[in-house]
């Protein structure tokens, strides 16, 4: 079929090349013969009067043009697909979808965990794919390239909408012999102590401590960087060292290994975790039954108590 000159099969052809940066790999995506996808090339390059792609080795490399025309060619065909081609009303326990999720490794074991679960039961077919905070996760939701990203909402665009999911708070954490924990902890203490801290994806984004010292001018002692909150509890097991993470996690991790957890000496509010999605899949009835689940799962997420409110009962 032709639009205006194009035939909009070579979208497809577009969109599967941008994707897989390799002809071979981008013909069986699309169940093209390699002959067919070459052919599908030489008149995308005609059509456009751009090269679109040359060749590093086996790799693809798009062109500014090429890489302009990725987005709309993308968000075409994802409106295709959710507007008039998926019409027919959502069975979650007949589907296959999979949904690629954007999410840190404190939601994945904090709430995650039980939306996988409760889904085996409904929709036993249905399937996640985790990917870590990614530099460019607005582009990604621009594209629909993911279903969805869970994140502290003021790190989140406005670009699309998001819903709140529940509020969480930071404590700070040290090993269960650091005697530097046994006494209420000051701003000083906690700035001249070392740390262990998170940095996410390839450009080291800072967590919501680290980006309100920086607002504030500060710089604390960080002898150790990590990936995940998750690596926190060991790197400060036998060490003097301290960590800031949320209070659920840190609490999940006590369980197991001695850990020390005390309030943060930081006027830090609560923050609340959220869910956002691409707006291309506003109005997707498989977008709209994980929404729903993931609303019902984080409205029956326990408060955490406070540091120390445990050891405070046993006392009395």
């Amino acid at each position: 079929m032709r639009f205006k000159g194009l035939d909009l099969n070579l979208l497809v052809a577009l969109d599967a090349l941008m994707t897989e940066r390799n002809l071979t790999a981008a013909a069986r995506s699309i169940n093209l013969s390699q002959p067919a996808m070459s052919a599908a090339v030489a008149r995308l390059r005609a059509y456009f009067c751009d090269e679109l792609f040359t060749m590093n080795g086996r790799v693809l490399v798009p062109t500014p043009r090429a890489e302009g025309l990725a987005s709309a060619a993308r968000e075409t065909l994802l409106h295709i697909q959710l507007s008039i081609i998926s019409w027919e009303p959502f069975n979650p326990f007949q589907s296959d979808r999979r949904f690629r999720i954007i999410l840190s490794d404190f939601i994945t074991l904090m709430f995650f965990e039980k939306v996988v679960k409760r889904v085996a039961r409904e929709a036993p077919a249905i399937s996640f794919e985790f990917l870590p905070l990614a530099d460019d996760f607005e582009e990604l939701l621009r594209r629909g390239a993911v279903d969805f990203l869970i994140l502290p909402e003021l790190f989140m665009s406005n670009a699309h909408t998001r819903a709140r999911l529940f509020d969480e708070t930071l404590v700070c954490v040290g090993c269960g012999t650091n005697k530097q924990l046994s006494e209420p902890l000051t701003f000083e203490q906690y700035m001249s102590i070392g740390h262990v801290a998170v940095k996410f994806g390839n450009n080291r984004k800072p967590t919501i401590e680290e980006w309100y010292l920086l607002e504030h001018g500060f710089t604390r002692r960080v002898e150790v960087v990590v990936q995940h909150f998750s690596m926190i509890p060991p790197m400060v097991s036998g060490t003097d060292r301290i960590g800031t993470m949320p209070m659920r996690l840190a609490q999940y991790f006590a369980k197991t290994i001695p850990l020390q957890i005390v309030e943060l000496p930081l006027p830090l509010p609560a923050f609340t975790e959220a869910v956002q999605w691409p707006a291309l899949h506003n109005s997707d009835p498989a977008s709209l039954w994980m929404r729903e689940m993931l609303l019902q799962e984080a409205a029956r997420m326990v408060s955490p108590h406070a540091p120390g409110a445990e050891a405070a009962s046993d006392r009395d």
